[in-house]
């Protein structure tokens, strides 16, 4: 591992702050910079998940923080303590919460449990980071995704949400540099982290559990998360302004960039292909969302979600729980 890759060390820490991280990316993060000397926090809703969590990170490397990260003085006292403790050098803001279904099937609510979770999640975790962070010239992680990039059908909450997150590091990437603090934007593709069985599924719940898992793990699609967080620590350590990870998200990228018009008709026509039923009712996790009826459709949501599925133990997803996932 080169140097470029490794934060300096200092009497305190180097102390870093994961939020979201009990499970999936967050979790593997952590794990990175665990690896590279940093004494790791890891902050999340669930109890259970941080106790299991902590087992796999390397003994005395930190703590594990209950927290909700829509609440600002909850974020306060946990940015608060991590200073306090080990020194604060770098944060990766990553909460999130994933909600699958046609826009007809969600409501008001969906878009801000998203919005609460992942844009003010963010933004409280940055607000209250950023005064510390001067002190050590750190380096904040803002974890947004291709789905803010453009509008995807059957997610707009997270779309929404995750859009929010991108121009929040870019417009803080361009403020804190004059006081030499990195701010990074992090938009991933898909990846296999297991966390088709912690999102939430509207409509057709089989249906849309079926599409969602099969492209999440999908050869060519999607991208190993353990992999992706090497990658995406590594941006971070290394202060580059933004990070997009996977071929195809690069590409969707580009497309919508070049030609947005066209890229939206194209949506159109991928969500003509997605399921169409739209009754309104409680969402459903993956874990209880039920597998697809028709067979055709089961033996491709097998073969897609394989990859996926393996990494359900190694990511700690193995447990429905609270809707804090990535």
């Amino acid at each position: 591992m080169s140097k470029r890759s490794r934060l300096p060390r200092r009497a305190k820490g180097p102390g870093a702050l994961v939020t979201g991280g009990s499970r999936g990316l967050g979790l593997f993060m952590a794990r990175q910079l665990a690896e590279r000397g940093c004494i790791v926090t890891i902050a999340a809703r669930d109890a259970g998940e941080l106790e299991r969590a902590a087992t796999q990170l390397r003994e005395g490397t930190g703590a594990t923080v209950r927290t909700a990260v829509c609440d600002r003085a909850a974020v306060r006292a946990l940015v608060r303590e991590v200073h306090q403790r080990d020194g604060l050098d770098l944060v990766i803001a990553n909460a999130g919460v994933i909600q699958v279904a046609p826009v007809a099937a969600v409501g008001a609510a969906e878009f801000g449990d998203a919005m609460d979770t992942m844009f003010y999640g963010a933004l409280h975790t940055s607000l209250e980071a950023l005064p510390y962070l001067k002190e050590t010239r750190g380096r904040l992680g803002l974890i947004g995704s291709v789905g803010g990039l453009l509008g995807v059908p059957h997610l707009l909450p997270y779309s929404c949400a995750k859009a929010a997150v991108g121009a929040l590091a870019e417009g803080l990437h361009a403020e804190a540099a004059a006081s030499g603090v990195s701010v990074t934007a992090v938009h991933p593709g898909l990846m296999r982290t297991g966390s088709h069985r912690q999102a939430e599924f509207g409509g057709d719940t089989a249906a849309e559990f079926g599409w969602f898992s099969t492209a999440a793990g999908a050869p060519l699609l999607s991208m190993d998360a353990e992999r992706a967080a090497r990658r995406i620590v590594d941006a971070v350590i290394q202060r580059r302004a933004r990070l997009v990870l996977t071929t195809p998200a690069k590409a969707a990228q580009l497309a919508h960039g070049v030609a947005p018009g066209l890229t939206t008709r194209l949506s159109g026509v991928a969500a003509r292909l997605l399921p169409s039923a739209a009754e309104r009712g409680a969402l459903r996790q993956g874990a209880e969302a039920g597998e697809p009826r028709n067979p055709i459709a089961k033996l491709v949501r097998a073969w897609g979600s394989a990859r996926n599925d393996r990494a359900v133990r190694r990511a700690n997803q193995h447990e429905p729980g609270p809707r804090t996932s990535s």
